[in-house]
C-alpha cells in the first residue's frame, strides 16, 4: 500500500519517525506508524486533521493492504494498543474516515479498504476483487464517470457513492 506524501511505503525499524526507511511495496513488516500523518498523503483529498482513534485505524488499515472488516479492526486496534475497543468507537472512526474519502466501503466483503489513490470523493470508483486470492484492485475511469453520469441524468437520478464492485479472477491467478 502506498502511503505518504510521495507515494513510499515505511517500514518500521524501531526507529524514531523520521528516521524510518522507505521500502518497496510487497515487502514484509510494512508499517504505518503513530507517527505519519495521513492528512498530507496522496489519497488525503482535503488537510483532515486525524484524532489519534482515527489515525489508528488507518494505520492499520494502510498496513494491512487489503480489506479488513470493524471486528477485525478491533483486534487490530487491541493488538496495537493493549486495550481492546467498543465496536462503536471503531464503527464511528471508519464512518469518519469514509465520509473523508480517506477509506472505501467494499459492501460485498462488508469491509473497508484505504483508498489507494487520489481521487474526487464523487467519482465512481471500480473495485477488482479476485475470487481466488482475495485480492482488491481500486481503479477510477473517466469512461466510466461518464457513462454513470449519462446514466443517471437520463433517469433524473442523483447519485450519491458510486462504487461498483467486480468479482472475478486477477491476472496472476488467471494465469
Amino acid at each position: 500500500m502506498r502511503c505518504s506524501k510521495n507515494g513510499e511505503v515505511w517500514r518500521d525499524n524501531g526507529a524514531s519517525a523520521n528516521r524510518r526507511k522507505p521500502v518497496a511495496s510487497g515487502s514484509a513488516n510494512l508499517y504505518i506508524g503513530p507517527m505519519h500523518d495521513h492528512s498530507d498523503c496522496a489519497h488525503a483529498h482535503d488537510h483532515i486533521k486525524l484524532t489519534p482513534a482515527r489515525q489508528l485505524v488507518l494505520d492499520k488499515l494502510c498496513a494491512a493492504g487489503r480489506p479488513v472488516g470493524a471486528y477485525e479492526m478491533i483486534d487490530l486496534v487491541a493488538e496495537a494498543t493493549g486495550k481492546r475497543p467498543a465496536p462503536v468507537a471503531i464503527y464511528r472512526a471508519l464512518d469518519f474516515l469514509l465520509e473523508n474519502g480517506l477509506v472505501h466501503r467494499l459492501a460485498s466483503r462488508n469491509a473497508f479498504l484505504a483508498c489507494a489513490h487520489r481521487h474526487d470523493k464523487a467519482a465512481p470508483v471500480a473495485f477488482l476483487i479476485c475470487e481466488t486470492c482475495g485480492g482488491v484492485t481500486e481503479a477510477t475511469s473517466p469512461e466510466i464517470e461518464k457513462g454513470l453520469g449519462q446514466l443517471a441524468a437520463r433517469s433524473g437520478f442523483v447519485p450519491g457513492a458510486q462504487v461498483i464492485e467486480l468479482t472475478g479472477r486477477c491476472r496472476n491467478c488467471v494465469a
